[in-house]
């Protein structure tokens, strides 16, 4: 299985003091030599990590593959047009997040969508949607005409950290499962095989799979065992081990996960 690497965590470091260190791109070299099989970062509006002079830098020095999350932010998206990632993969974006919070409304942007999926590929861009695990959220996107979906994995990584950890904090759409050890392993079970189901529908579509979000060294193994899924894009959890055990033997840790 695939390994991208998201790095904007390590631009969050950066802005934290308005300075040029971390550099984001340094670390583009680190995960080729530690055996991540793509990079990925997020170009969002609000630019709280990363930046167009990121993005320049990395695509043109790195020697991986870079994926660019965004939103359909008319600017952003001439923007990557220009620079020409080898994909990019539209997700939903909030201003007041702390993070991506779920997939897409497909059926709220269709239109707006389908201008800029075909405005990507017109530049021999790879497209990606990012969307929750559902068969008519896959349908959608095979009639959209993308090359790949990358399902979220956000409600399964929030019910196995609340079973196996003291996490607190949840999103509200897992708050009803606090109470019941019980309850939440069938809700991990029930969205394990929601994501098997979503990730067969995208393969009868003929749609390649990726998935990420939430995903950590605990709770990635039962998403390794979905036959279908081609790569993960895992981000926070690999920079925040990278703080203790170094970057490089991060990735070397997630790989070998994913192996």
């Amino acid at each position: 299985m695939l390994l991208g690497v998201n790095i904007d965590h390590i631009a969050v470091l950066r802005e934290a003091r308005r300075v040029n260190d971390p550099d984001p791109l340094q670390a583009v070299y680190i995960a080729k030599d530690a055996g991540a099989d793509q990079i990925t970062i997020h170009l969002r509006e609000d630019r709280r990590h990363i930046n167009e002079w990121d993005v320049e830098r990395i695509i043109q020095n790195s020697p991986l593959p870079v994926n660019i999350e965004c939103s359909i932010d008319e600017e952003i998206v001439k923007f990557l047009a220009e620079v020409r990632p080898h994909r990019v993969t539209i997700v939903p974006e909030r201003r007041e997040e702390l993070t991506t919070e779920g997939g897409l409304n497909l059926d709220a942007i269709y239109d707006e969508l389908d201008n800029v999926v075909h405005f990507f590929k017109a530049r021999e861009i790879e497209v990606s949607l990012f969307i929750d695990p559902s068969e008519k959220a896959v349908k959608a996107s095979k009639i959209l005409g993308v090359e790949w979906v990358e399902f979220h994995t956000g409600e399964y990584a929030n019910l196995y950290n609340m079973l196996h950890s003291n996490l607190i904090h949840t999103p509200h759409s897992v708050k009803e499962y606090e109470t019941s050890r019980k309850n939440l392993k069938k809700a991990i079970n029930t969205s394990l095989n929601k994501l098997k189901s979503a990730v067969e529908s995208a393969d009868e579509y003929g749609l390649k799979v990726a998935a990420g979000h939430g995903l950590n060294y605990q709770n990635v193994k039962n998403i390794v065992q979905i036959d279908g899924i081609e790569e993960l894009n895992i981000g926070q959890s690999i920079i925040a081990k990278s703080v203790f055990t170094g970057l490089d033997s991060a990735i070397r840790e997630m790989k070998k996960l994913l192996s």
